[in-house]
């Protein structure tokens, strides 16, 4: 493991607070619509109290139970639509800032009030996300911008709040990113990845899927 970076700080929690009927045919409501909530919030293997998800397949489920993005990151978007983008806007359950999200080192734990978190997979835009924003284009410059931001899965149960500090317990030491991982650029990363131990399933699937687009790019000899 390499030294861990300074801390940073949860700006924002929130939860589900509308259902909406705007994701694709085959899932009828989306709970993308996060918004900020007061005081400490329980966090489980499966996320936060009073969130939910309607589509674990792809947003939900015990390596996916907690989506951060970083203040830093909503400014630039902020700033490119002309548009206030509030915590919860991205659909994320943590608004931080103080530290890398999208480039946060896969495996990379934190400790937030009282619970754990460790950094799994990206986010990926999808057809519903671009619904719910309104924008033109939205999945291809989401996309193009690359600040998805990051998943995370509950190493240890218990409570957090806006306000928390939020401490880097440890990094791991093969360097790849959540951003690294999106892309999957380097076919190289994605089988470092592969050969990390102990990292959440969702990562080795994700790592096979794009080291298989890796190799699909490569020029043939």
């Amino acid at each position: 493991m390499t030294q861990p970076a300074p801390s940073g700080r949860v700006l924002s929690v929130c939860v589900v607070h509308t259902i909406h009927p705007i994701s694709r045919p085959a899932v009828v409501d989306s709970a993308i619509d996060k918004r900020a909530v007061s005081g400490p919030v329980d966090v489980t293997e499966l996320g936060l109290h009073g969130d939910r998800s309607c589509d674990v397949t792809f947003h939900g489920g015990a390596d996916q139970a907690v989506y951060a993005y970083d203040e830093a990151e909503a400014y630039r978007w902020a700033e490119e639509l002309g548009r206030e983008v509030p915590a919860g806007w991205f659909g994320e359950n943590l608004r931080v800032s103080g530290l890398p999200v999208t480039d946060a080192v896969v495996g990379t734990r934190w400790s937030v009030g009282t619970a754990e978190l460790e950094v799994t997979i990206p986010r990926r835009p999808c057809a519903a996300f671009a619904r719910w924003t309104g924008e033109k284009t939205w999945v291809k410059r989401f996309t193009a911008r690359g600040d998805v931001g990051a998943y995370l899965r509950v190493v240890r149960v218990g409570a957090l709040s806006a306000g928390d500090d939020i401490e880097i317990v440890s990094v791991p030491d093969h360097g790849v990113t959540v951003r690294d991982l999106f892309t999957g650029v380097s076919a190289e990363a994605m089988h470092i990845l592969l050969n990390t131990p102990d990292l959440a399933p969702k990562v080795y699937r994700e790592a096979r899927d794009m080291a298989a687009r890796a190799a699909r790019r490569a020029p043939s000899v």
